[in-house]
C-alpha cells in the first residue's frame, strides 16, 4: 500500500514492495532481478562470512567466554543485529555497525518497528476533550490509508522536509544517501584516472543499482536507486531476523528436533568445527532444510494480509462473488494451517513432515508455502534470506551448545 512508502527529501520512495502500479512493478523488477539471482548472491558469500565471523567474535567475547549468568544473551536481539549488518554489507559493502557496537544503530530497528505498527494495527493516539475528561482514540492507519495523508505524508510536512525546514527522513534513508554520494564520488575519481575500478571485486547491490541507472537513467534515476537501497534494508533485514528467531525458538522448545539437527551437522563432512558452513554444503542437508521450511510455515515473518485489488472482471471464490475494486488478501499463517496440504496436526512444529511426505505432497507443500509471497509479487530478496539462514544456523549449532535460560523458561 502507499502508506508503506518511505519518505526522503519530502517525497515518497517507490519500491518493489510498496508500488501499486503493476506495469511499473514489472519494469522495475526486470531492471534489477539479476542482482537478486542466487547465482549472483553466492558471489557475495564471503561478505556474509565476514559478518558471521564478526557475529561469532562478539558472542564469544560478550557471552560464551563468560561463565554463569554472564553467558546469557538476548539472542533474538543479536539475530536482529546480524540480519541488519548482513544486508548492509551486501548493499553497501559496509556493515551498519550493529554487531560491533552491540546496539540499535541510530534507532533503525526501533524506527522500523514503529513504522510496522503504523502500517498495521495501532499507530496514532488522538486526544479529544469531552465532558472535561481526556479520551484517547486509537487509529488503525493501515486500515484507513487516507489518514496517512494527514500524518506521515501530510503535504505541508513533505514541503517543509523538501525545503530543509524539518527532517522526517528515516535514519536508513540518511545512511543510504550518504553511501550513495560516497560511491558516486569514488566512481568519478576512478573514471578521471587511468586506474580501473577494481576496488571491489564483488559488486554490491549499490554497484548493481548504479549499473542499472547507467543503462536507463530516466527510469532508474538517482531517486529510484536510493529507493532500492532503502527497501533492501527495510524489507530484507527485519523479515530475516524474525525467521531466524523462529528457527532457534522452535528448536530450543523442541529438544528432539534440535538433537536431530545437531546429529546431522556432526555426521556431515563440513570441515573443521570452527569453519563457517558454506552455502553449497548447507543446502544439501535435508534436516536443516526441513527445519527452515517448518519454521517459515509455523511463523511467517509477514503477519499482514498480502493485499491485492480485485480486477475489473470481479473474482469468484467458491460460491462467493467479490466485486471489482475490493481489497482482498490472505495471511500466510492461515494458508499454512491447511491440513489438506501440510498434513496432520498443522498447528504443531514437526520438521519431519517435509521429509516423510511423498514427492507429490512435498511439491504441493512447497507451492503453498506463502512466507515470501507468490507469483509476480514473490519477495525478490528471498534468496538473500535463505543464504543468511542456511549459513548461520548450522554454524551456530556447530560452535556452541545452545539452551534456553532458566528465566526465559519460567516466563513462557
Amino acid at each position: 500500500m502507499k502508506i508503506q512508502q518511505n519518505v526522503a527529501k519530502g517525497k515518497p520512495l517507490l519500491s518493489l514492495f510498496n508500488s501499486t502500479d503493476e506495469s511499473f512493478h514489472a519494469k522495475l523488477r526486470r531492471s534489477v532481478a539479476n542482482a537478486y539471482a542466487m547465482s549472483t548472491l553466492v558471489q557475495f558469500e564471503p561478505l556474509v562470512d565476514s559478518t558471521i565471523e564478526a557475529f561469532v567474535k562478539q558472542i564469544d567475547q560478550r557471552f560464551a567466554d563468560r561463565p554463569g549468568d554472564g553467558g546469557v544473551a538476548n539472542f533474538g536481539t543479536w539475530l536482529h543485529y546480524y540480519a541488519f549488518d548482513v544486508i548492509g554489507q551486501l548493499t553497501f559493502s559496509k556493515r551498519l555497525g550493529f554487531i560491533e557496537q552491540g546496539k540499535d544503530i541510530d534507532g533503525i530497528i526501533a524506527t522500523l518497528e514503529g513504522l510496522l505498527d503504523y502500517f498495521a494495527v495501532v499507530s496514532v493516539a488522538i486526544n479529544t476533550y469531552c465532558c472535561s475528561y481526556l479520551t484517547i482514540t486509537l487509529i488503525k492507519v493501515g486500515q484507513k490509508p487516507w489518514l496517512d495523508r494527514l500524518f506521515l505524508k501530510n503535504p505541508v510536512l513533505l514541503w517543509c522536509n523538501d525545503h530543509g525546514l524539518i527532517n522526517t527522513d528515516s535514519p536508513v534513508a540518511a545512511f543510504a544517501r550518504a553511501r550513495m554520494a560516497s560511491r558516486l564520488e569514488e566512481k568519478a575519481q576512478l573514471n578521471s584516472s587511468t586506474e580501473q575500478s577494481t576496488s571491489r571485486l564483488r559488486k554490491d547491490f549499490l554497484d548493481r543499482f548504479l549499473d542499472a541507472n547507467k543503462k536507463d537513467p530516466v527510469f532508474i534515476n538517482d531517486r529510484r536507486v536510493l529507493a532500492l537501497t532503502v527497501a533492501n534494508i527495510f524489507a530484507g533485514a527485519d523479515t530475516t531476523a524474525i525467521t531466524l528467531r523462529a528457527v532457534f525458538y522452535f528448536l530450543l522448545k523442541h529438544p528432539d528436533s534440535m538433537e536431530k539437527l545437531v546429529h546431522e551437522l556432526q555426521s556431515a563432512d563440513l570441515g573443521p568445527q570452527s569453519q563457517i558452513v558454506s552455502w553449497e554444503q548447507a543446502r544439501t542437508l535435508p534436516y536443516l532444510t526441513a527445519v527452515i521450511q517448518e519454521s517459515l510455515r509455523m511463523h511467517p515473518a509477514v503477519g499482514l494480509p498480502l493485499e491485492r485489488i480485485v480486477p475489473s472482471t470481479g473474482l469468484t471464490v467458491g460460491e462467493i462473488f467479490i466485486p471489482p475494486g475490493t481489497n482482498v488478501g490472505a495471511t500466510a499463517r492461515a494458508v499454512h494451517a491447511k491440513e489438506s496440504i501440510f498434513g496432520a496436526e498443522p498447528e504443531k512444529y514437526r520438521p519431519e513432515r517435509w521429509l516423510t511426505a511423498s514427492d507429490v505432497e512435498r511439491t504441493e507443500m512447497n507451492n503453498a508455502l506463502f512466507s515470501f509471497g507468490m507469483g509476480a509479487r514473490t519477495c525478490i530478496g528471498k534468496n538473500i534470506s535463505l543464504l543468511e539462514m542456511y549459513k548461520l544456523v548450522p554454524t551456530i549449532f556447530r560452535q556452541y551448545e545452545v539452551s534456553l535460560s532458566s528465566s526465559f523458561q519460567n516466563s513462557i
